[in-house]
């Protein structure tokens, strides 16, 4: 369902934590809209990025700060000594594992929050942030793009018009693409769970929510999954190969489909230098900051001699309440980078879709039509379901309207409550209870709230 969306006297101001890709996916909705928004403070580590992130968005000095600390340490002074914060909002896209700190730390400061996904890496992470919003009371915002593209919002809306009867199955595919999934989860920043969190959450818990969003108020009873790491491991290296544990030094380069030069240099002589280059240089990428990052950084290790261990490939299974189901299907062996493709089963009708068209067949009917979102889609990423999310949330926060973002703290810790399920249920083989599974992690939760409590 579109939202009307008016024009504020003043923009809402907003401070960003972390100025990587997700950060200024999420900043360019105050170019595209600064009537609506404007960026007024950062917090970024690195030098020439935190830099160029200033200059781009017009950011004074005096609010640029290397570390969220030092940007919370300024905002305490200005409620202090002005009564005002130095924002509306905060966007936060650091790390996952910094989640629970940033957004408790701000949520204490009255800020509105917007959190990139995955809202935290464990259970007891999500209550906690559930507990500092609901504590704090303010209008909370979660990653999951995909309910904010005009794709994505088109077929919700023949979804919740109920013209096609009952949903009845669901079947979602998320191809993560053999290079994205090498970039990112074999070399990048979630390759290792210890250090981020499974593959499921980090790449997929948005593929949960958006289901989970169509079949709601119907909520998910039992969970099985299976899944693992199929190929990115010693064992999957060919024997052309021999002992090269960089693609620069591999005579096997040209051939391997997760070269690093064909997926980082190749593309930087071309001309291009945004993702997935830029996450591998501080600042703006070219062939000579890139090769030193190939020889000495992890985007230029081989595949086979890296130390992942998410799963390259997963199914997982849902039964709702009403008896409906849904399958999901994770995998990083496609051509197409995150193009999913879904099929929604009504009793009196079907959706065929691929993120950039789908289709309506009406059983009764016989009429078959085809829907293709707004122009709008291709102005950002995930078929405009980043600046689809911003600009609701700005929205959002100027009306004082939670609802408008279609979702609160408490639906969304359920959807990631059902995918930490499916992840037991890989882990320990069998079929999860999903409400007790949620009943247990909040009795765990209350019990250490309590012996916390009690020992101060």
């Amino acid at each position: 369902m579109s939202i009307k969306v008016e024009t504020p006297a003043n923009p809402i101001t907003l401070a960003i934590i972390g100025c990587g890709q997700r950060g200024n996916a999420y900043a360019q909705y105050s170019i595209v809209e600064p009537s609506k928004c404007k960026v007024v403070a950062i917090a970024e580590p690195r030098i020439q990025s935190r830099a160029l992130f200033a200059n781009r968005y017009g950011v004074d000095g005096s609010l640029v700060f290397e570390t969220w600390e030092q940007l919370h340490k300024a905002s305490a002074k200005s409620i202090q000594t002005t009564g005002k914060r130095p924002a509306d909002a905060v966007i936060v896209a650091v790390q996952d594992s910094m989640h629970v700190e940033v957004v408790e730390a701000f949520a204490a400061q009255g800020y509105d929050i917007l959190c990139e996904k995955p809202m935290a890496t464990s259970i007891e992470h999500c209550l906690q942030i559930e507990a500092a919003v609901k504590r704090a009371g303010i209008i909370f915002g979660l990653g999951h793009v995909l309910r904010y593209s005009p794709y994505s919002r088109a077929v919700t809306e023949v979804v919740r018009s109920g013209k096609l009867g009952q949903l009845v199955n669901v079947q979602h595919i998320e191809p993560v693409g053999h290079w994205h999934f090498a970039h990112s989860y074999v070399r990048g920043n979630w390759s290792k769970e210890r250090e981020s969190s499974f593959s499921l959450m980090t790449k997929s818990c948005h593929d949960i929510d958006i289901v989970c969003h169509w079949f709601s108020p119907d909520t998910p009873v039992r969970v099985s999954s299976f899944g693992g790491l199929q190929h990115f491991r010693k064992s999957g290296k060919p024997l052309e190969a021999g002992d090269a544990t960089r693609c620069l030094d591999c005579a096997y380069e040209r051939q391997c489909p997760y070269s690093a030069k064909k997926i980082y240099l190749d593309r930087v002589a071309l001309g291009h230098t945004g993702w997935p280059v830029r996450p591998l240089v501080d600042g703006i990428p070219d062939i000579e900051n890139v090769t030193d990052a190939l020889v000495h950084g992890p985007y230029g290790r081989c595949v086979y001699e890296s130390d992942n261990d998410v799963c390259d490939n997963q199914v997982v299974n849902l039964q709702y309440a009403s008896g409906a189901t849904f399958s999901f299907t994770m995998v990083a062996y496609t051509t197409l980078i995150c193009e999913r493709q879904t099929r929604l089963h009504f009793t009196h009708g079907e959706i065929v879709g691929d993120m950039n068209q789908f289709t309506v067949t009406d059983f009764r009917s016989g009429l078959t039509t085809v829907h293709q979102p707004s122009p709008e889609a291709s102005t950002s990423g995930h078929g405009g379901g980043d600046l689809g999310l911003v600009g609701t949330f700005v929205e959002a926060v100027r009306t004082r309207r939670q609802d408008l973002l279609g979702t609160d703290i408490t639906e969304v810790l359920k959807s990631h409550l059902t995918v930490f399920a499916a992840e037991h249920s890989r882990k320990a083989g069998t079929v999860v209870d999903c409400v007790e599974f949620e009943n247990a992690a909040r009795r765990a939760w209350d019990g250490s709230v309590q012996n916390s409590t009690a020992s101060e």
